[in-house]
Parts: structure tokens; sequence; C-alpha cells
């Protein structure tokens, strides 16, 4: 539960129609099987103890009365353990009869939610037998217990205060407007669902995908507890097809027929909070309407079971890179095509150095020139080889110019760095940050003027982890007149490279890809300081730390605000036999610190794509003062 991590759980037991007392002793063990998996929010399906094929025999007394004993004995005897749990069965109030989902936490029955929407269609008769609930929320006499009644109940955590859940059942989430949508913009962040979905063909994948959008369109936890073995096959089947999804990303499911009595997964509730924080147009409306109804759970530390990714820019699966990729690719050159339309731009200067940046810049060039109709001539790559230039990366960028057809210039910077030293009374003996940034102040220098000379514009080349980690050099490499590659972090440039040079690959053009290979083997660095028997001497990674963790750290800060103290712990799961525990607190102390103290960097950045949900332009998604503290940061991580 720290952190706002909660495990929840939805049980599909095999039942016994019309047995209420057997029912029960399906629900308490499947309630303690859960308890000890550390579920604290279970779900059973629909009209569980009864079963949902009981027919006309709802409507007997001694049925109903069943239940309720049922329901009693199950909150009595769960009563020692840690969870709230929702189970479904009949109930009579006023003269009608309701379709129902009980909450029970502490030995207690919080509440009992009705079900909204009755269905009277194809197999299903509900009408027959059930009411749809009535629009007054109030308190009823059940079970010897005084009971909130209604569908405007938020079941909250005095412990957590994440952690609200609220309730519909099965029919009321495939209606176009779904109680829950309610339920949500008044807070609940969890959202149950006790169902009976009889089993056809293609509803599987329907009822999947309803599911995992409609957490995505609720910002909420979704817990599907689906009707499976017991239930009567007079006329229909039930699959036990129960599922969680958390904003859109199914985390568990029991396949249809797979006869699991119990799934769960453990979900972050602080996520959700947060994607609902910044998103302003999920406006929290009306909870003055609903009856928060409190109970309790121990403080515990929920166990990560599932690591996130260590690569959260990258898609898992191969299909989806490509096509991320592409679509990247797309987006990148498509700007920059319309940046040179509307500046009336005759070229595109870029400074090439056989690095993955640059290299990536100049694919996302030639791409645009094409769209844009110039000639690929008028792409003019510089390379500009300084005191720590090698053969290999200069070589690579002069390879891949000639390749892709564009027009290659050579401009040695080492004879002007030396007069600008001696100007300045710099000893190039000291090979400080002068001796490095005046190289690459130079270096922007030439491809400004050689831009003005062609009537072109200067392509950036720097990515949106260097931008996060302030890895730039200030009025240098730091600035250009487009930054096509700001909105992509390093670990996305590496695949995206990658994805041409095997596009390269299965057009023929060998060379190319042979070209991108290497580079894609390069060290990353930004060769400032002399080589070492011809090899580059600086790697960057060895200064500022992996990149594989500085992404991981940036996706999870920016994105969601994460504490330093979360991001840890949940880098210490997704990196575990990568790097240690140490390793990780080191790196990401170096990002904190370096994320704030270069702020001023990126409060003047040029303009340059937004590709993924994470922007650094502070004139898109990240405003920050340059001269904030970040002692509250570094403390969470001593």
């Amino acid at each position: 539960m720290t952190d706002g991590f909660i495990r929840v759980g939805a049980a599909s037991p095999s039942l016994r129609v019309a047995n209420p007392a057997e029912n029960l002793r399906a629900h308490l063990a499947a309630a303690k099987e859960a308890a000890q998996a550390g579920v604290k929010v279970l779900v059973f399906p629909e009209l569980s103890l009864s079963t949902y094929t009981c027919s006309d025999l709802f409507f007997q007394t001694a049925l109903r009365r069943a239940c309720e004993d049922a329901l009693s004995a199950f909150a009595a005897q769960t009563a020692a353990l840690d969870l709230i749990s929702f189970v479904g069965l009949p109930v009579a109030v006023d003269g009608k009869l309701y379709n129902c989902a009980a909450a029970v936490s502490g030995g207690r029955i919080l509440g009992l939610v009705p079900k909204t929407n009755i269905p009277n269609y194809s197999e299903f008769y509900e009408k027959r037998h059930f009411a749809a609930a009535p629009e007054v929320t109030r308190t009823i006499l059940f079970a010897g217990q005084e009971v909130a009644f209604g569908t405007r109940l938020l079941f909250a955590c005095r412990e957590m205060p994440e952690l609200k859940i609220a309730a519909e059942i099965c029919e009321d989430l495939w209606v176009p407007v779904p109680p829950s949508c309610a339920h949500a913009a008044a807070g609940a962040t969890v959202i149950v669902n006790l169902s009976a979905s009889d089993e056809l063909v293609g509803k599987p994948a329907y009822r999947r995908n309803l599911i995992a959008m409609h957490a995505a369109r609720t910002v909420s936890t979704y817990i599907y507890a689906d009707a499976g073995e017991g239930e009567s096959g007079t006329d229909m089947v039930f699959s036990g097809n129960s599922l969680i999804s958390e904003n859109g990303r199914v985390t568990a499911e029991a396949q249809p027929f797979s006869d699991l009595p119990l799934i769960s997964g453990e979900v972050d509730l602080q996520r959700l909070l947060a994607e609902r924080a910044r998103i302003n147009t999920f406006a929290s409306k009306d909870s003055e309407n609903y009856l928060s109804v409190p109970f309790s759970l121990r403080v515990t530390e929920t166990a990560l079971s599932r690591a996130e990714s260590r690569t959260p820019f990258i898609p898992a699966d191969q299909a989806g890179r490509a096509e991320r990729c592409e679509l990247i690719l797309n987006i990148q050159s498509r700007a920059l095509a319309g940046r040179i339309t509307r500046a009336h731009a005759k070229s595109l200067v870029i400074g090439v150095s056989g690095g993955l940046d640059s290299t990536l810049a100049l694919l996302v060039a030639v791409r645009a020139a094409d769209r844009a109709g110039l000639d690929r001539k008028q792409v003019i790559a510089v390379t500009m080889p300084g005191f720590g230039t090698t053969k290999r990366t200069k070589g690579n960028a002069e390879k891949l110019s000639d390749e892709l057809g564009v027009t290659l210039r050579c401009v040695n910077i080492a004879r002007a760095v030396k007069v600008h030293f001696k100007d300045i009374g710099h000893d190039p003996e000291n090979k400080n940050v002068v001796y490095e940034n005046a190289q690459a102040r130079e270096r922007t220098q030439i491809l400004m003027d050689i831009a003005n000379a062609e009537g072109g514009l200067v392509v950036g080349t720097g990515d949106l982890s260097e931008l996060a980690l302030g890895w730039a050099t200030y009025n240098g490499d730091h600035m250009s007149m487009y930054a096509v590659n700001a909105g992509v972090p390093k670990t996305l440039v590496r695949h995206l490279v990658a994805f041409e040079a095997d596009r390269f690959e299965a057009d023929g053009r060998k060379k190319a890809a042979a070209t991108l290979r290497d580079i894609l083997d390069t060290p990353v660095s930004p060769e400032l300081l002399p080589p070492k028997d011809g090899e580059i001497a600086q790697c960057t990674e060895e200064l500022v730390g992996p990149y594989e963790l500085h992404d991981y750290f940036l996706y999870y800060f920016v994105r969601f605000g994460f504490s330093p103290r979360k991001i840890l712990r949940m880098a210490k799961a997704s990196f575990e036999g990568v790097y240690d525990g140490e390793t990780v607190r080191k790196w990401l102390t170096v990002f904190i610190r370096r994320f704030f103290a270069q702020q001023f960097k990126r409060s003047c950045l040029p303009d340059g794509p937004k590709v993924g949900s994470i922007c650094l332009s502070p004139r898109a998604d990240w405003r920050m003062p340059s001269d904030a503290d970040v002692s509250v940061w570094l403390e969470e991580l001593k």
C-alpha cells in the first residue's frame, strides 16, 4: 500500500445454483486465498451467493433469506482478513427486488450497490425479476445492520487516501454512459464490476477491449469478475473471463474456460491520480452527491511482482516497435518539412559526427527534404573534426552522407579553436570545460554561418535525454534553428537508427545498413578530448551514467511526478540483475541533481517536435523555474 501500490483480485469460484450455503464455503476459501496472496480488494461475480441463473427462484423468500444469512456469515468469518470484498446477491427493498453488490470489510456490510441498467434482450430477462437502481442513496436495515443502499457510494480507505472504490454490475459497463463514468469523476480510483457475461463467439475480445478502453477513459483500475463454473448451462455458458485493467493496460486475465478461481495483480493508484491531475479535462464533479463509506486496511508494503519495463519509451513487441519507429520518423520529418516550407528554406545544414544523434537527425533531414520537394544535395552534412575526432566516427559520417546522397563538407576546427585559445589566453594543455566547450561553440558558429550563406536552416541533433541531463554546451550544440530530436530519448534514438538499418537492409541498401550498424556499435561520446591510441577517450555513460537508467528516471519523474523514493524502488525491481541497488541510487541522485541544475538550458530551447508523452520544451509540457532548490528530492534518497 505504500507508494500507491496495492494488490487487487477477481475471484470466480466454482458455484452451485441456488445453494447459498455451499457458495458461502467457496467464497470463504477464495477470500482466504486472496488474503494470503496480499490482495486488498477482492471482487466476486454477479449474484455470486445465489448464482446468476436462478431465474424465477429469485422470487423465493427462502433463497433470498439464505443469501442474506450467507452474506452475514461471510462478513463475520472474514472479519480478520485484511481486505474489502464485493459479493453479489439479490436484495428485496420496499417490495422491489434488486441485483446488488455488497461491500464487506472488517466484519461489517459496508453498503449495497444495486444494478442500474437491467438488460431485457436476447438471452437476458432480468426485468422479469429485478428493478433498476433507485436514484436516491439512503440507509436501509439489512441482515441486522444499518447499511448504505444506492449507486452513489464511494468506499474510502482511511489508511490509503488514494483508494476509493465504486461498484457497478455487468450490463452497467455495456451501456453508452456507464455509471462508473460519474463514479470516477466523483473520485473513485478503483471500479469493481460483478458480472455474469455468458460466452459467445467473438465476445472475449470485445469484452477485453471494452474493459481496457473504459479503464483508460475513466483513468481508473477496473476489476471485472466474471461468472464461470457452476452456473446453469440451460441456455447460456459462462467462462470465468475475469480481467483487471489499469488505465487501459490489462494487467491480469483469466482466459475463457481456464477455470482460474482467482486472478490478482498490483496496481499503482498514485500513477492514476498523477494522470488525472495532469489532464485538466478530467474534472472531478458531483462528489457532494456521493456518500463516502470509510473502511480500514493494515498499512503494508505491496510486493512488486510486476516490474515495469526497463525501456518505457519503447513497446515490448516487435510489431509495436516498428510501428512506433515509423510514426516517430514521420512526425519528425513532417514537422521539419513544414518548417522548410514556411521558412522558405533553400537548404538544411546539419553537423554530422558519426554518432547516434546526428545520424538520426540526418536520416530525418533526408526524409523531410524528400517530403518538401528539396533536392537531397541541398541537405548539407558538415563534418567538423576537432581534437577528439576519431577516424571511425568521421569515416562513418562521410560514408553515410555519401550513401544518402547529400552534400558533404568538411571544416577542420582545430586551427580556429587554437586561435581562439590564444585570443582568450587559455592554455591548450589545460583540457578543462573551456577546452571542450570552445570546440562545441565553434562548430555551432560554422553551421549557422553556412546556413546563412546557403539560405538554410541548421538542424539540431541533441536528444531528450541530453536535455534532461543538461548534457549540451550552452549556445553550442544546445542551439539550432529546428531541433528534430528534442522529443526523442537516447534509448529510442538507438531503436530508430536500428529500425532504419533494418529497412535499408530489406531494401537492398546493404552499405548504408552496415554503416548504421557500425554507428550503433560506437560508444556514445562528445569526442572533445584527444583520442587514446586512436580510440575514443570520452564515454558519456561513464561520466553521467547509463542512458537506460536515465530514460527510466526521466519517464517516471516527469510523466507521473513520482518521488525519488518510489522511482528508486521501481528501478531496483526493473533492473534487478543488471544494476545493484546502490548503483541505481547513485545514478538517480546524479539525474536529479543535473535535472534541477540544468533547467536554465531548457528555458531557451529552439523549436522541435513533440513525439511522445514527455516533452521538456518551455513552450509545451514543462515549465520549471531555473532557481528551484533540489533539497527536498535529494533528501528522499539519503
